[in-house]
């Protein structure tokens, strides 16, 4: 399926339409994006991996470092808009050191734009177009971060007399930029009403991103069950005996292993098997930095050190059991969870998929981590059964923390006596679930915030949280909460609920009345369980675009290497 640029062009020109003051609509339109340009480790000249720009990714679907785009429309509510794309030539240096920019002939066939041209055409081509158009006439402009035009772009709209709003990353005096016509006074530049076209545009997705978020979230799925099924490995190995007698064991042991003999010990170990079952794919960015938590330490929500050994420290090979013992002090095993949250990048569409699994004991959760487990997996399918369009994103926050009250009133560690809408006021749930069920998915994993938690935001009394009067629920449930919209047929979103038992959070419920504290005591070590899924907004509900399974059943069959 080729890549939307021109129907994403003419969606975004619509949502500018809406913005702009009505005497400004007709006006004939100007838009100037910049993409990002190949970073460099400090000052030197080792690329770093290049991600383009995701606001000029959504308008051309070019992955080309230092290109620009140029759109001009007779006025925002036009059909007869122009997308030139510009690309660097290739260079000498660019056939022996990297992989060249295509030709212009392989640009017009793989990109879906009315024009490709060289980025050294681009001075012409902008001053043809601002001749073009009539003196008073609105242009829109924004030059996103990276590229050598951005600098220059703004300095002579700031020479013009200009009303300008950039967003812009400000380069070394010592670069050399071209040289740009001149803007005249009549043209009113505005970046503002630019970004905000483009993230409301953004908030609902195309078939073609959703074929490409659905690839991503696929590839992560695998790569998810991929560290459950090493994690099960380990186990079995364990119960068999070394390599089951089958070879000399001083052999294997000096030999450098296979990744099909590789064993989990570490955090690391975990992430860099997720990371491989990607790449082994063709994904060649993860859309964020993975989260992977071990024992208490899943209690830190972007948790990115990655770096620690389970509880029970290096152990030695086919020994995952440790035989009821630490491998370097005699002390009882220490089950655990490990939280993984993580997910690749398909052509800059993301993932993001979090999932809990037991490590130690067997590959089993212990009573207290299966309860909470159970818990937080019983908040996502309630959140599950009541999404659908038009349903405010506050309404299924308060749903998830209604669920969690009567589940902690269940286990004791919230007292029985205690009505739930007196919990609910409270908002002693916050300590527990802190952030939000779920965000707005894209390009990137947060995906477009103006648009899916803008400034002004009318729906708010509309929905569940405390602007409205009609649902008990407290301020502290919506702080953190990245989405407040009603939901909308072609968004995606994740539904991402957790409970956690993290000190500092804790310390502001440590004297509550409304907790037993003792049972609490209980819970603490578990640390933190989190599922996440990455859900499709359809006409009559959603699509769960996530496949790796989460049941207690099939987890714990899959790490304790019995599937």
């Amino acid at each position: 399926m080729a890549y939307p640029a021109q129907e994403h062009a003419r969606k975004t020109l619509r949502k500018l339409a809406e913005l702009l003051p009505p005497e400004e609509q007709t006006k004939h339109q100007i838009i100037v994006l910049a993409g990002s340009v190949t970073p460099y480790r400090n000052d030197t000249d080792r690329e770093l991996p290049f991600r383009q720009e995701s606001n000029f990714f959504y308008l051309t679907g070019c992955s080309v470092p230092s290109s620009l785009l140029l759109l001009t429309a007779s006025s925002a509510t036009s059909d007869d808009l122009v997308t030139t794309l510009f690309i660097p030539e290739a260079e000498p240096a660019d056939l022996m050191w990297s992989v060249p920019p295509p030709t212009l002939d392989a640009a017009r066939d793989i990109y879906n734009v009315t024009d490709v041209l060289y980025t050294s055409s681009f001075t012409s081509s902008l001053a043809a177009a601002l001749q073009a158009a009539k003196a008073g006439r609105k242009h829109t402009s924004g030059t996103p971060g990276g590229s050598p035009f951005a600098h220059a772009i703004t300095a002579a709209a700031m020479t013009a007399g200009t009303i300008f709003h950039p967003h812009v990353h400000t380069l070394p005096q010592t670069t050399q930029f071209p040289t740009l016509p001149s803007f005249p006074h009549t043209v009113r530049i505005l970046s503002t009403y630019l970004l905000s076209a483009l993230h409301r545009a953004r908030l609902t997705k195309s078939a073609a991103e959703i074929a490409h978020i659905r690839r991503a979230n696929a590839i992560s799925s695998r790569a998810h069950e991929v560290v459950m099924r090493v994690l099960g490995v380990g186990v079995r190995r364990a119960l068999a005996g070394p390599q089951g007698g089958t070879q000399d064991a001083d052999a294997v042991a000096k030999r450098v292993p296979l990744p099909s003999e590789w064993l989990i010990e570490k955090e690391a170990e975990a992430e860099a098997i997720f990371v491989a079952s990607c790449r082994r794919e063709g994904a060649v960015h993860q859309a964020y930095r993975p989260i992977v938590a071990a024992s208490t330490r899943a209690a830190t929500l972007h948790y990115c050190c990655n770096d620690r050994e389970f509880a029970w420290g290096p152990v030695e090979t086919d020994d995952h059991a440790n035989n009821g013992a630490f491998a370097r002090e005699s002390q009882q095993l220490l089950p655990q969870v490990l939280l993984i949250d993580a997910g690749c990048e398909w052509d800059n569409y993301a993932s993001d998929i979090t999932r809990t699994m037991p490590v130690g004991n067997g590959g089993r959760f212990t009573p207290e981590a299966r309860a909470i487990y159970e818990l937080v997996l019983e908040m996502q399918t309630a959140s599950f059964k009541a999404i659908r369009p038009g349903l405010h994103w506050d309404a299924v926050q308060l749903l998830c923390h209604r669920t969690l009250v009567r589940g902690f009133k269940r286990l004791g560690i919230f007292k029985a006596g205690t009505d739930e809408a007196t919990l609910l006021a409270a908002g002693v749930s916050a300590a527990f679930f802190p952030h939000g069920v779920g965000h707005s998915l894209g390009q990137d994993v947060h995906d477009v915030p103006s648009a899916s938690k803008p400034e002004h935001n009318p729906t708010i009394a509309q929905g569940s949280g405390s602007g409205s009067s009609a649902e008990p629920g407290h301020e502290k449930f919506y702080e953190y909460l990245r989405l407040r919209l009603p939901l909308e047929e072609g968004m995606v979103v994740t539904v991402e609920p957790g409970i956690y038992f993290h000190y500092h959070l804790l310390a502001a419920v440590r004297d509550s009345e409304f907790i037993d504290h003792e049972v609490l005591s209980r819970y603490e070590p578990v640390g933190g369980v989190r599922i996440e899924d990455v859900v499709l907004i359809t006409s009559d509900g959603f699509e769960n675009l996530t496949t790796v399974r989460s049941d207690v059943k099939w987890v714990e069959g899959v790490c304790s290497g019995e599937l």
